[in-house]
Protein backbone atom coordinates (compact mmCIF):
# COMPACT_ATOMS: atom_id res chain seq x y z
CA UNK A 1 0.00 0.00 0.00
CA UNK A 2 0.95 3.49 -0.48
CA UNK A 3 1.05 6.19 1.98
CA UNK A 4 -1.36 9.09 1.20
CA UNK A 5 -0.21 11.95 0.01
CA UNK A 6 0.80 14.87 2.91
CA UNK A 7 1.25 14.84 5.92
CA UNK A 8 -0.47 11.69 7.35
CA UNK A 9 -0.79 12.93 10.83
CA UNK A 10 -3.47 15.23 10.01
CA UNK A 11 -6.68 15.48 11.55
CA UNK A 12 -10.01 15.37 10.04
CA UNK A 13 -10.97 19.03 11.08
CA UNK A 14 -7.40 20.35 9.89
CA UNK A 15 -8.29 18.56 6.21
CA UNK A 16 -12.27 20.11 6.85
CA UNK A 17 -10.36 23.36 7.41
CA UNK A 18 -8.24 23.38 4.33
CA UNK A 19 -11.02 22.49 2.38
CA UNK A 20 -12.86 25.78 3.44
CA UNK A 21 -9.94 27.88 2.72
CA UNK A 22 -9.50 26.56 -0.42
CA UNK A 23 -13.34 27.35 -1.62
CA UNK A 24 -12.91 30.70 0.00
CA UNK A 25 -10.46 31.51 -2.10
CA UNK A 26 -11.83 29.92 -4.73
CA UNK A 27 -14.95 31.88 -4.96
CA UNK A 28 -13.25 35.44 -3.89
CA UNK A 29 -10.97 34.56 -7.11
CA UNK A 30 -14.79 33.79 -9.35
CA UNK A 31 -15.81 36.92 -7.98
CA UNK A 32 -13.10 39.04 -8.68
CA UNK A 33 -12.99 37.14 -12.35
CA UNK A 34 -16.41 37.97 -13.13
CA UNK A 35 -15.70 41.64 -11.97
CA UNK A 36 -12.91 42.37 -14.38
CA UNK A 37 -15.42 40.26 -17.59
CA UNK A 38 -18.96 42.75 -16.60
CA UNK A 39 -16.20 46.03 -16.55
CA UNK A 40 -15.46 44.75 -19.98
CA UNK A 41 -18.19 44.34 -21.39
CA UNK A 42 -19.77 47.47 -20.35
CA UNK A 43 -17.02 49.26 -21.81
CA UNK A 44 -17.90 48.18 -25.01
CA UNK A 45 -21.64 48.54 -24.23
CA UNK A 46 -20.93 52.67 -23.29
CA UNK A 47 -18.80 53.12 -26.67
CA UNK A 48 -21.87 50.91 -28.40
CA UNK A 49 -24.09 53.65 -26.69
CA UNK A 50 -22.02 56.30 -27.73
CA UNK A 51 -22.01 55.28 -31.75
CA UNK A 52 -26.36 55.32 -31.24
CA UNK A 53 -26.21 58.61 -29.63
CA UNK A 54 -23.77 59.84 -32.92
CA UNK A 55 -25.73 58.24 -35.09
CA UNK A 56 -29.08 60.17 -33.35
CA UNK A 57 -27.40 63.38 -33.47
CA UNK A 58 -26.52 62.94 -37.36
CA UNK A 59 -29.98 61.91 -37.84
CA UNK A 60 -31.34 65.51 -36.26
CA UNK A 61 -28.90 67.48 -38.34
CA UNK A 62 -30.21 65.69 -41.43
CA UNK A 63 -33.80 66.08 -40.60
CA UNK A 64 -32.85 69.81 -39.83
CA UNK A 65 -30.72 70.60 -42.75
CA UNK A 66 -32.89 68.72 -45.46
CA UNK A 67 -35.35 70.79 -44.62
CA UNK A 68 -33.58 73.74 -44.79
CA UNK A 69 -32.60 72.42 -48.29
CA UNK A 70 -36.19 71.90 -49.55
CA UNK A 71 -37.23 75.20 -48.14
CA UNK A 72 -34.55 77.05 -50.22
CA UNK A 73 -34.34 74.78 -53.18
CA UNK A 74 -38.65 75.09 -53.56
CA UNK A 75 -38.76 78.97 -52.40
CA UNK A 76 -36.21 79.96 -55.18
CA UNK A 77 -33.73 77.46 -56.63
CA UNK A 78 -30.90 79.27 -55.21
CA UNK A 79 -27.30 77.70 -54.66
CA UNK A 80 -27.73 78.00 -51.31
CA UNK A 81 -30.53 75.35 -50.99
CA UNK A 82 -28.68 72.90 -53.29
CA UNK A 83 -25.50 73.41 -50.76
CA UNK A 84 -27.59 72.62 -47.86
CA UNK A 85 -28.39 69.45 -49.56
CA UNK A 86 -25.30 68.27 -50.47
CA UNK A 87 -24.52 69.33 -46.92
CA UNK A 88 -27.33 67.29 -45.45
CA UNK A 89 -26.28 64.35 -47.60
CA UNK A 90 -22.93 64.20 -45.95
CA UNK A 91 -24.70 64.10 -42.48
CA UNK A 92 -27.02 61.44 -43.47
CA UNK A 93 -23.81 59.40 -44.73
CA UNK A 94 -22.20 59.94 -41.31
CA UNK A 95 -25.20 59.16 -39.60
CA UNK A 96 -25.47 56.07 -41.44
CA UNK A 97 -21.37 54.99 -40.87
CA UNK A 98 -22.02 55.83 -37.10
CA UNK A 99 -24.63 54.01 -37.27
CA UNK A 100 -23.67 50.82 -38.41
CA UNK A 101 -20.14 50.76 -36.02
CA UNK A 102 -22.41 51.03 -33.06
CA UNK A 103 -24.80 48.71 -34.79
CA UNK A 104 -21.68 46.20 -34.57
CA UNK A 105 -19.96 47.42 -31.16
CA UNK A 106 -23.28 46.06 -29.85
CA UNK A 107 -23.33 42.59 -31.26
CA UNK A 108 -20.27 42.01 -29.55
CA UNK A 109 -21.70 42.81 -26.11
CA UNK A 110 -22.18 40.06 -23.99
CA UNK A 111 -24.42 40.57 -20.88
CA UNK A 112 -23.37 37.10 -18.91
CA UNK A 113 -19.70 36.72 -17.76
CA UNK A 114 -18.73 33.83 -20.18
CA UNK A 115 -14.93 32.47 -18.73
CA UNK A 116 -16.54 32.63 -15.31
CA UNK A 117 -19.75 30.32 -15.78
CA UNK A 118 -17.11 27.89 -17.58
CA UNK A 119 -15.14 27.89 -14.47
CA UNK A 120 -17.93 27.66 -11.94
CA UNK A 121 -18.83 24.63 -13.97
CA UNK A 122 -15.30 23.24 -13.92
CA UNK A 123 -15.72 24.14 -9.94
CA UNK A 124 -18.61 21.94 -9.52
CA UNK A 125 -17.69 19.05 -11.54
CA UNK A 126 -14.46 19.09 -9.21
CA UNK A 127 -16.34 19.30 -5.99
CA UNK A 128 -18.28 16.67 -7.15
CA UNK A 129 -15.32 14.60 -8.04
CA UNK A 130 -13.95 14.96 -4.17
CA UNK A 131 -17.64 13.26 -2.87
CA UNK A 132 -16.94 10.12 -4.93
Amino acid sequence: MSEPIGRPDRSIGELVGEIGEDLSKLFRQEVALARAEIKEEARKAAKAGGMFGGAGFAGVMTAVLLSLALVFGLANVMDAGWASLIVAALWAVAGAVLYGKGRTLAREVSVKPEQTVETLKEDARWARDLTR
